[in-house]
């Protein structure tokens, strides 16, 4: 006998890099591997899961988000919209408006997105909740830029309200003043953001994933090996991230972690659930880690709404605990419907 249950319908909204009308069906971009393939792994992990999905990629008009939903109203939207007219800094915006309509959505609220993305604000979060993180000092345009006793050089100078690794490069590690207020003067005026420089930490480079609201599970971690790159110069820049050429060039690569210490691991979870939880995420998060060779655990930055193709950290360790990549996509659509 065929069931009559109604299949959940899931509106997937995503940033589109140019402007497409409603019912687009973006086939020619999903189709392209070095294009949308993360959009194309999670439309095709929510029809394998039995939604009933529509698209919507957005590119500087929300109204096209409004008329969607009032001629198709969905159960659920699963929000991959991190930028907006071109600019990342509207993530947290897209993530508002979401609120406001008052349909479940997937992912970080605007508040997590607004937090993570601030550098200066997580760390003053994770401070007063006493979890180790690189002693930081921020430079705002438009004022003094002046190096303060507490930082030890050498520094890494990031954008302040940036991610996925954009405007880090070698050039944002100084170990001299005058490089410190060079590296400060090119965010401010190439980039036109204020900028946040931070010591930094010395040790290995883990990416962690946790997922749960109120029962938390930390997925296996993955370890970024630096390969070749000077013991000076080892940071996840943009292009040890992302440039293939570069990556194979230097022996940059992503493995799944292993000869921890007698107890380290355990250190790991816990101050990574801590951290977690004091800047109240309630979806998924991937934490950007050092382990010093004392075996301290720093928390350099965590990823509100991380990358979660098939090929990138999040579903990777998800897989090595038997949790397939159409798995956690339905997790991630659940942890939003009870959220």
């Amino acid at each position: 006998m065929m069931s009559n249950k109604k299949k959940t319908k899931v509106l997937m909204l995503f940033s589109s890099p140019y402007h497409r009308p409603r019912g687009y069906d973006y086939k020619i971009e999903f189709a392209d591997p070095d294009n949308m393939y993360t959009e194309n792994d999670v439309h095709q992990a929510l029809l394998a899961n039995g939604y009933d999905v529509s698209l919507l990629g957005i590119y500087n008009d929300v109204s096209l988000l409004l008329e969607e939903i009032k001629e198709n109203r969905p159960d659920l939207i699963f929000n991959m919209a991190e930028v907006f007219n071109d600019r990342s800094y509207y993530e947290k915006n897209m993530a508002a408006l979401l609120e406001m309509i008052n349909i479940p959505y997937t992912g970080a609220t605007s508040e997590n997105i607004f937090i993570c993305n601030n550098k200066g604000l997580t760390k003053q979060i994770l401070s007063y909740h006493r979890i180790k993180n690189p002693n930081f000092h921020i430079f705002y345009r438009g004022r003094r830029v002046w190096l303060p006793k507490k930082l030890t050089l050498p520094v890494v100078i990031k954008p302040l309200n940036e991610e996925a690794s954009r405007g880090i490069s070698q050039a944002s590690i100084a170990d001299k003043e005058e490089a410190v207020f060079e590296r400060v003067k090119f965010i401010h005026q190439n980039m036109n953001m204020d900028a946040i420089a931070e010591e930094y930490i010395e040790g290995r480079e883990f990416y962690i994933t946790i997922m749960g609201n109120r029962r938390l599970t930390v997925l296996p971690a993955r370890e970024l090996k630096f390969g070749d790159l000077p013991e000076d110069s080892r940071i996840a820049t943009y292009k040890a991230k992302w440039d293939d050429e570069y990556r194979e060039r230097w022996g940059i690569k992503s493995v799944y972690a292993n000869n921890f210490s007698d107890g380290v691991w355990e250190e790991i979870c816990d101050v990574c659930k801590r951290a977690y939880r004091a800047l109240n995420m309630k979806s998924y998060l991937r934490f950007d880690i050092r382990v010093t060779p004392d075996n301290k655990v720093y928390i350099i930055e965590p990823n509100a709404n991380p990358c979660i193709a098939k090929i990138d950290e999040v579903a990777q360790s998800a897989e090595k605990v038997g949790i397939s990549y159409q798995q956690l996509i339905k997790r991630i659509v659940d942890f939003a419907l009870i959220r």
